[in-house]
């Protein structure tokens, strides 16, 4: 049990309690919002945003090989890609990644082949010659890419989303308040993770299990992990029912804002979630603020349920 004197700020046991807090996060959110809009115009965010852009955006197909070669990969390129986007070079001795890629050259309008398989097909399509075909998907090649892991060169950008302060007694209120919340929650070991560069999920028990499970990944910031469970929390408290991939940026949105105001309660420097709001580019910065009454409950019951105990 934390007391509210543990906390950064404090709100007395009064009738004026609820608006009076309703209140202050309303003042967090407005400069939460404030943030993201200096954060996105900011040149470290403008820098990393330059070099994301230059990564392939995988197929689910090629994502899957990826994870199942390299289940630590969190940025992949081609061996001339590193040296010429990025000026990286792939370390001697490091096994590639296969992945498939795509073929695009000219294609036959009707048996839409190149050329050269063409040719050898028994298609009859000769009213236009081959340089006059349109360009097109004709199949797939194996290709080799490596992680950034694999490389060593010039360092990428990265943006400071980590969040600091003093943890110790908010941990352990915040794993007891999972009971209470209806959360499975576990910390999982550094070498036992399976979740890549996430460091949180949300997930079903089972197919038939309807209770959240929240795992977290298990570090030295015990502050980061903190705001990290608190991230979860807020998921699996708002949007465990439903998967709706559009409203994936605004499910974020809302955890990390929730993540921020309760952090931020107990005194913790959440200033990070900044950057990680501004690299959610499908949504702006004030569909914070039309989401005020799900992100305000929602910190709240968390904090209340910290404090209580």
């Amino acid at each position: 049990m934390m007391t509210a004197s543990e906390s950064g700020v404090s709100f007395e046991e009064t009738d004026t309690r609820h608006d009076e807090m309703h209140s202050t996060i309303e003042d967090w959110i407005d400069e939460l919002v404030a943030d993201v809009d200096e954060a996105k115009v900011s040149q470290q965010f403008q820098e990393w945003l330059d070099v994301q852009s230059r990564f392939h955006d995988y197929s689910h197909r090629n994502t899957l090989l990826i994870k199942l070669q390299c289940p630590e990969a969190t940025r992949v390129a081609g061996y001339n890609t590193w040296r010429a986007e990025f000026d990286r070079h792939v370390q001697e001795g490091e096994q590639a990644i296969w992945i498939w890629a795509p073929i695009i050259t000219k294609q036959c309008p009707e048996c839409e082949n190149s050329p050269s398989y063409h040719e050898q097909s028994d298609c009859d399509y000769d009213e236009t010659p081959p340089e006059e075909w349109s360009i097109g998907l004709v199949g797939f090649k194996p290709t080799a890419v490596f992680d950034v892991s694999q490389t060593e060169g010039e360092p990428l950008p990265e943006l400071e989303t980590e969040a600091t302060g003093d943890a110790d007694d908010l941990m352990p209120a915040l794993l007891d308040a999972a009971t209470t919340l209806d959360i499975d929650v576990r910390v999982v070991d550094a070498a036992e993770w399976e979740h890549g560069d996430a460091k949180g999920v949300c997930k079903h028990r089972t197919l038939h299990e309807g209770q959240p499970v929240v795992e977290a990944k298990a570090r030295s910031n015990q502050a980061d992990l903190a705001v990290t469970l608190i991230h979860e929390y807020a998921h699996a408290l708002l949007h465990f029912e439903g998967d709706d991939e559009p409203e994936r940026a605004k499910r974020e949105v809302e955890a990390e804002a929730v993540a921020y105001i309760v952090g931020r309660y107990f005194n913790l420097d959440t200033s990070g979630s900044a950057f990680y709001l501004a690299a959610w580019q499908d949504d702006d910065a004030e569909s914070i603020q039309e989401r005020l009454g799900r992100i305000s409950s929602t910190a709240q019951e968390i904090i209340d349920t910290v404090v209580e105990g």
